[in-house]
């Protein structure tokens, strides 16, 4: 079905491992990608980027130069004003590269900040292990700690964010916060809730979005529970609008009062949390499936909680991740072996998914026709969109002794995916 030839001539066989550089840059000039066979094409897809993650980081270092040349200047002549330096800066920067003055600003900030605060996450674009993406995420999802917390925390993420998405990076470091800073973590997220609001605001199409701001994780994710299973009530009822709509119209019709199908349907909502912040004995944060990193407070009541969704628990080693125990604080599940892969997987196991796995297909490691049994080690968490592409275009996985899974794509290239939060 597929091109599966994995070798081209005209390409260096350490082109995969090459730094970016001189010599990096002039080997992508002479090659023609579309010449190559289709492993070959991935492998230079990944060298252009880490190059342009190379000139990114060489660009942010141009532009805290920049910035370091006005900010002496400003000193030398006793400029008033705190501001003059970096308002100085910006529109040397707006005016070089055709920005607007708030594109312009970002744009120093980040520089400044990545060059001068976070020189580990700089280092690691400069050597293109990640992108301007997962920096900016990194230095937005850090941009709230101390300087000295901020850069344990980069420390701890900076080697494993090159296999993480954006998304699971996001995740990770709200996790790491949660645990370096407790009591600070605390304190936000009681402040947050404080401000809880609900906003209508129109939009250029005519139509309103409504958000709900600061809320509890725990309630909006069982409330977000409840309207997804009540949605897939109707769906499988024969409703033919497509599943977003129904939630969308299902949330409305909660809050107007008006009859909803499936009413009596329970959402389920899977908590993860380490024995002993269970037992109150520390505060590392837990982890709602679906929603990502909670603090420790809020996974201890959904654990002693009892609303009308069922809770499932997984409690973990919390120095491997293992899980010790699982278990409902409601009704017992209808497949112990469903809600052990769940609770183990968290999300679909494809690389880079964020689907919850609740909401995803049990896949059989190895096609059930071949082994004619099922048990929860040979199960994976597959998003139904996925899960057609796995047997579809013919990808094969298996789970590693850590937790993780390798995959093989029909190029034979191959990509790891964390089973396990770190």
């Amino acid at each position: 079905m597929f091109d599966t030839a994995t070798t081209s001539p005209s390409i260096p066989v350490d082109l995969d491992e090459m730094p970016p550089g001189p010599r990096l840059a002039a080997v992508l000039v002479g090659i023609d990608v579309r010449s190559l066979a289709g492993h070959d094409r991935v492998t230079v897809l990944r060298a252009h980027r880490r190059m342009a993650a190379h000139h990114d980081a060489m660009a942010y270092d141009a532009t805290a130069a920049v910035a370091a040349w006005y900010e002496q200047e400003c000193a030398l002549h006793d400029c008033a004003g705190p501001g003059c330096a970096f308002d100085s800066t910006v529109a040397e920067v707006q005016a070089a590269l055709r920005l607007t003055r708030r594109a312009a600003e970002n744009d120093v900030m980040h520089a400044c900040d990545l060059v001068r605060e976070l020189p580990a996450v700089w280092e690691a674009l400069r050597a293109g292990r990640i992108d301007f993406r997962r920096a900016w995420v990194i230095a937005m999802g850090t941009s709230h700690l101390d300087a000295p917390i901020r850069r344990l925390v980069v420390d701890e993420i900076i080697d494993r964010a090159p296999g993480w998405t954006t998304g699971q990076l996001r995740a990770r470091l709200r996790q790491h916060c949660l645990d370096t800073d407790p009591d600070d973590a605390a304190l936000r997220y009681r402040t947050a809730v404080e401000h809880r609001q609900v906003t209508l605001q129109p939009t250029v199409d005519g139509t309103a979005d409504l958000y709900g701001t600061g809320l509890p994780p725990d309630r909006a994710q069982a409330a977000m529970a409840r309207i997804h299973a009540l949605a897939l009530a109707a769906k499988v009822n024969g409703d033919d609008r497509n599943i977003d709509q129904i939630r969308a119209d299902v949330l409305l019709d909660l809050l107007e009062g008006a009859a909803t199908p499936g009413r009596g349907v329970r959402g389920t909502v899977d908590l993860r949390v380490d024995l002993a912040t269970l037992a109150g004995l520390r505060d590392r944060a837990g982890e709602l499936n679906g929603y990502g990193p909670v603090v420790a407070d809020i996974a201890r009541q959904v654990a002693e909680g009892q609303p009308d969704a069922e809770w499932r628990f997984g409690i973990v080693d919390p120095d491997t991740g293992a899980i010790l125990q699982t278990g409902t604080t409601r009704r017992r599940p209808t497949a112990a072996q469903r809600r052990h892969v769940e609770m183990r997987d968290l999300t679909c196991i494809f690389p880079g998914c964020r689907m919850p796995a609740t909401q995803s297909d049990l896949d059989h490691t190895t096609p059930w026709a071949q082994q004619r049994r099922t048990g929860a080690s040979g199960l994976g968490s597959l998003c139904r969109h996925h899960h057609v592409v796995r047997h579809r275009a013919g990808w094969s996985y298996e789970r590693l002794p850590d937790g993780d899974y390798l995959w093989t794509s029909p190029l034979h290239h191959t990509y790891t995916t964390g089973g396990q939060p770190p």
